[in-house]
C-alpha cells in the first residue's frame, strides 16, 4: 500500500494544484459564478480521481505489495503477480536479466571447470617426477639426501593440498562412502608421514581397537588425518615428545583424538583457527604454515557428516577430535 501512495504522489499533487487552479480561473475571468457550483464540480473531478485511484488499486495492488517487499525475493521465489501491461513489462524485463544472468554463470562456470581441469593435470602430473625422484633417493643414505627426501615430501603434501582444494567444489563427484576400519586407515596416515615424526623425533602412540569401524570416505578421510598428523608434528615442543592417537566409543558415536604435546594455540586464535588462510599466532612463527589444513578438514567433516572439535592452551597442547556421528556408524 505505502509503495501505491508513493508512487501515485506526483498525481495527486498536480491534481490539487488543478483543483486551485480552476477557482482562480474562474475568479480571474469575472464570470462570477457561484461558489456552489465551483464546488460541485470540484467534487465531481475528486469522484473520478477516487474511482480511478480505486480502480488502479485493485488492478495493481499485488503488483505494489509484491514490490512493497523486496526481501521475499532472496529465496528464489519472487514472481510478479497480475496481467496487467506493467506487470508484463516488468515480467519481460526480468526474464531478459535472468537470460543474461544465466549465460553470464554459465561462462564463469565453464571457466572455473577448464581452470580446475587444468589444476587437477598439472598436479597429477608433477606427482609423477616426484615420485621417481623419491623412489631414487631411497636407495641413497647420505645425509643431504634425506634432506631432499624431506623436502620433496613438503612438495608432495603441498600438492595434495592443491588437488583437494580443487575437488571441494565438486565433493559429491568425488567420494565414497564405506564401511572403514579405524585403525589400518590410522596406521596408513602415520606411515604416510613417518619421515616427517622421524626427523622430528616424535612418536606415534596409538590406541585404536582393532575391531573398530566407522561409516566414511577412506581417503577424504586419509588426507584429513594427515593435515591434522602434520600440525601436531610440526607444533610439537622438540624431540622426545608424543603423538596420542585414540578412538572410543561415546553413546553411539566414535570419537578419535589427536593429541599432540606442543606449543598450543593462544586463547584468542581459538575461534579462528578453521577459517582459511588464517595462521594465528603461533603459526606465524612457523613459514610453513598456510593456514589452509584445519579449514579443510573442517569443511571435509561436514561434507562426510563428521564433526571436529579442537581444545588447546598455550604451551599444553592441542587435541583434535573428529566425531562420527550416530547413524554412520558400521
Amino acid at each position: 500500500m505505502s509503495l501505491f501512495w508513493k508512487d501515485h504522489k506526483p498525481l495527486l499533487l498536480f491534481y490539487l494544484a488543478q483543483m486551485l487552479l480552476v477557482p482562480a480561473l474562474y475568479w480571474l475571468s469575472g464570470e462570477g459564478r457561484p461558489p456552489g457550483i465551483v464546488l460541485y464540480g470540484m467534487a465531481i473531478s475528486f469522484a473520478v480521481l477516487l474511482l480511478y485511484l480505486l480502480f488502479r488499486y485493485w488492478q495493481q495492488s499485488a503488483l505494489y505489495n509484491s514490490l512493497d517487499n523486496p526481501s521475499s525475493a532472496a529465496d528464489g521465489s519472487f514472481e510478479i503477480p497480475g496481467d496487467s501491461a506493467l506487470a508484463e513489462a516488468f515480467r519481460e524485463v526480468l526474464r531478459a536479466k535472468e537470460r543474461t544472468y544465466e549465460q553470464q554463470l554459465h561462462a564463469y562456470q565453464s571457466k572455473m571447470d577448464r581452470h580446475i581441469e587444468f589444476m587437477n593435470r598439472w598436479v597429477h602430473q608433477m606427482k609423477t617426477p616426484l615420485s621417481v625422484m623419491q623412489l631414487t633417493l631411497r636407495e641413497l643414505e647420505d645425509e643431504h639426501m634425506r634432506s631432499l627426501q624431506e623436502e620433496l615430501d613438503r612438495i608432495r603434501k603441498g600438492l595434495e593440498m592443491v588437488l583437494y582444494t580443487s575437488r571441494l567444489d565438486r565433493f559429491s563427484e568425488d567420494f565414497r562412502v564405506e564401511t572403514t576400519n579405524l585403525l589400518r586407515v590410522v596406521g596408513e596416515s602415520v606411515a604416510e608421514n613417518r619421515r616427517l615424526f622421524i626427523r622430528k623425533g616424535i612418536a606415534a602412540k596409538l590406541h585404536i581397537g582393532e575391531s573398530l569401524e566407522v561409516y566414511t570416505d577412506r581417503k577424504w578421510l586419509r588426507f584429513m588425518l594427515g593435515q591434522i598428523l602434520t600440525n601436531a608434528v610440526n607444533y610439537s615442543a622438540g624431540k622426545g615428545d608424543s603423538v596420542s592417537i585414540t578412538a572410543f566409543r561415546q553413546g553411539n558415536a566414535t570419537v578419535l583424538e589427536i593429541t599432540d604435546q606442543g606449543i598450543g594455540i593462544a586463547r584468542e586464535d581459538l575461534k579462528r583457527v578453521f577459517n582459511p588462510y588464517y595462521t594465528g599466532q603461533r603459526g606465524r612463527q612457523y613459514h610453513e604454515s598456510t593456514g589452509m589444513g584445519l579449514y579443510l578438514v573442517k569443511e571435509i567433516a561436514g561434507k562426510l557428516g563428521h564433526a571436529v572439535e579442537l581444545e588447546s592452551e598455550a604451551g599444553a597442547g592441542t587435541t583434535v577430535r573428529i566425531l562420527f556421528r550416530p547413524g554412520q556408524q558400521a
